[in-house]
């Protein structure tokens, strides 16, 4: 008799979540869910679902798609091709193929015609947090009001950051919160806190699918802090603000003890749900995928 799968449910946006999680899972017979950031409001997938009125942005359920592709090199490559010049300047070719299905208004094509591209396995869902429109706001701790994810990824305020929230407020998509019903463990990050993971955890149902879920709840803390978003941040400030937004406890959090300048308070030394080990690539201020894989399936397992 066969050993039945675990399933590991994934939210995340960015290069962060993709790099770090998916490319060393991705090696294990598990079952795969990645529930992403579709909001994005700059760069050149923030601009095409402006120009084109399309509710979602492409990027970072791109990143996830080409992280679990089971094409060959050169479709990837191909299909993650940047125009450096032109009209489409800036401009990613998978981004415009989703773009270009979604203006029409059948998102759930742009995500199949995705799935095919990419060939992706079935033991994976890629899915969005949500098919609505909504943006994302940030009130400073000085009262200023920032709009849009792309003004809070790449800040241009020295004020610290009071709260976030979606306007209007987004319902998830539902095969996601179907997703997380199922999940047997819940992974959420890394990435940036507000403009990245707040986003998803905001949705209206995400974060009561993941409370109400008997999964383990796990989050992976950055390693670094990013100006405008998390300056001075601990690894406790980090874990208090994702169960602020959760409205909810994770049951663990990895986190980097080597090099990183995010603060590893005192207390949590011998705190059993912290955990902290070299998460190192060797070289690099970045997430070894394989070293955070055997500490997620080794939890799989508790």
């Amino acid at each position: 008799m066969s050993k039945k799968l675990k399933n590991i449910i994934c939210l995340g946006g960015g290069n962060a979540m993709p790099k770090a999680v998916l490319a060393g899972l991705k090696k294990y017979p598990v079952n795969l869910s990645v529930i992403c950031a579709m909001l994005d409001s700059g760069a050149s997938a923030g601009r095409e679902r402006e120009i084109y009125k399309t509710n979602i942005s492409f990027g970072d359920i791109r990143r996830a798609f080409l992280a679990l592709s089971g094409a060959s090199q050169d479709v990837k490559d191909a299909f993650n091709v940047r125009f450096k010049n032109g009209p489409y300047a800036g401009a990613v070719v998978a981004n415009i193929l989703g773009t270009a299905v979604a203006k029409e208004g059948d998102y759930e094509k742009a995500l199949r015609v995705y799935g095919e591209v990419f060939k992706i396995s079935s033991r994976y869902h890629i899915l969005p947090s949500t098919l609505d429109d909504a943006t994302l706001y940030a009130e400073l701790e000085n009262g200023q009001i920032i709009k849009g994810e792309a003004n809070i990824d790449v800040p241009k305020h020295n004020s610290k950051i009071s709260k976030v929230y979606l306007k209007p407020k987004p319902g998830a998509y539902p095969e996601a919160v179907e997703a997380i019903k199922k999940a047997d463990l819940i992974i959420i990050g890394p990435g940036d806190l507000y403009s990245s993971l707040m986003q998803i955890l905001l949705i209206d149902g995400i974060s009561a699918a993941i409370n109400k879920s008997k999964a383990k709840k796990v989050y992976i803390c950055n390693i670094m802090t990013k100006k405008g978003e998390t300056d001075g941040f601990s690894v406790l400030d980090f874990t208090n603000e994702i169960e602020k937004y959760l409205k909810g406890r994770v049951d663990f959090i990895i986190h980097n003890n080597k090099e990183g300048n995010v603060r590893i308070n005192d207390d949590l030394k011998n705190n059993k749900k912290f955990i902290g080990k070299n998460l190192l690539k060797s070289g690099t201020v970045e997430h070894n995928p394989n070293k955070l894989a055997k500490i997620i399936l080794k939890l799989c397992k508790l």
